[in-house]
């Protein structure tokens, strides 16, 4: 039983992209149902752009920022349980 449910999974996974293959693609739209829809190629003024190599390097900066945050929280939490280790190993070396 186990093996043929494996086989009909590798067989619908084989399956799978020949079915999707043989789909016909979307036909264009008529211009009737763009009726108030008109693509753009470019921005209409300069204003409307965003400028990107400014908003990767925020983006870059903000996740660099968050990982050694993160990192310095781990440090932090560590030295102190590794304190507390220490504390309590020495008072089962000295009995009491």
């Amino acid at each position: 039983m186990k093996r043929a449910a494996c086989l009909l999974f590798v067989a619908l996974m084989l399956a799978a992209p020949l079915y999707a293959q043989s789909q016909t693609p979307p036909s264009r739209p008529s211009s009737s149902a763009q009726d108030g829809f008109v693509p753009v190629d470019k921005p209409l003024s300069a204003q409307d752009t965003i400028p990107a190599p400014r908003l990767v390097a925020i983006a870059y900066g903000f996740i660099w920022v968050v990982i050694f945050g993160y990192v310095w929280s781990v440090r932090s939490r560590l030295a102190r349980v590794e304190r507390e280790i220490e504390t309590v190993t020495r008072r089962i070396g000295s009995g009491g």
